[in-house]
């Protein structure tokens, strides 16, 4: 919001909430907090809002190469399936555009139209809702216990659940909740988005000693199945650096030809990973895998 009024012109508080997307009335809180912070917000009911003239909003200052690394994170974001985050991103670095000086917005610009992370996501996935996310951010990060509505996969039953959310992990298509589910009195992973009815309770959870995150996201579990598959030396390499999950048995059954075993809770999406190595991978299992 403040960094609109930078401008000398005045601006109206549809025009505002139309740009951020936000209601009036987000306008207009937003318009209070800036006055209790001492910015002088004036009104003209002719013309809209802006800032009392002669105040001076200081520019927001980055190094090329800090600004370069911003850019690089927000294209990340932008190239991802999940439509909200995308727009989360796009509000992030139209802010940053606003208060930087001119030519540092114009080395932004430069880097936005010649920076491209992940090609093939960008322009061939899907792009889905999935807004719950911060929901479920906030609830980890003030240790709060939450309730939701889970549709299982394998049963198309639903089901009302209680977990204790330890970690929130996205896996380019979908975000998984890790944590301790109270049904089942174990660490259970959930697919945000099988879950729906999310609400955060007043309880609060203290976890059973430092949360170990890496321990959590590679763990298997009921929710996971195994895939074995075997992988020529030359493609090695690139499977290995490229593939979403972590590898737990590796080994040399010929000359040039390695077995991976490996956990994945997502077949439809390792189906069309594992596509991109049409001669140099070899699907060993699962059947249902091997099916589709």
């Amino acid at each position: 919001m403040l960094m609109l009024q930078q401008s000398n012109s005045r601006i109206t508080v549809d025009k505002i909430a139309d740009k951020f997307n936000i209601s009036r009335r987000t306008v207009f809180r937003d318009f209070n907090a800036l006055s209790e912070m001492n910015v002088p917000v004036t009104h003209d009911k002719y013309h809209g809002y802006g800032i009392m003239q002669g105040y001076k909003i200081p520019p927001l200052m980055f190094t090329n190469k800090e600004l370069a690394t911003i850019m690089v994170g927000l294209n990340f974001v932008k190239s991802q399936v999940d439509q909200k985050l995308i727009e989360d991103a796009k509000g992030v670095e139209l802010k940053i555009k606003e208060v930087v000086p001119d030519e540092l917005r114009e080395f932004m610009e430069s880097l936005e139209e010649r920076t491209v992370v992940d090609p093939y996501l960008n322009f061939g996935a899907e792009k889905m809702e999935g807004g719950d996310w911060y929901v479920i951010s906030n609830a980890i990060a003030e240790n709060k216990t939450i309730r939701f509505d889970y549709h299982s996969k394998s049963t198309e039953e639903i089901t009302s659940r209680k977990v204790d959310p330890y970690i929130i992990v996205f896996y380019r298509d979908h975000w998984n909740v890790i944590g301790h589910s109270h049904k089942r009195d174990d660490t259970r992973n959930f697919v945000l988005d099988r879950m729906s009815d999310i609400e955060i309770l007043d309880e609060e959870f203290v976890p059973y000693g430092k949360i170990d995150v890496e321990g959590l996201i590679f763990r298997s579990d009921d929710s996971s199945d195994k895939i074995i598959v075997d992988v020529s030396k030359k493609a090695l390499k690139r499977f290995q650096a490229n593939l979403p999950t972590k590898i737990f048995k590796k080994n040399e059954i010929k000359p040039n030809l390695f077995r991976i075993e490996f956990y994945f809770d997502n077949l439809d999406f390792i189906n069309e990973w594992l596509l991109q190595f049409p001669k140099d991978v070899k699907l060993v299992s699962p059947d249902i895998l091997i099916e589709k």
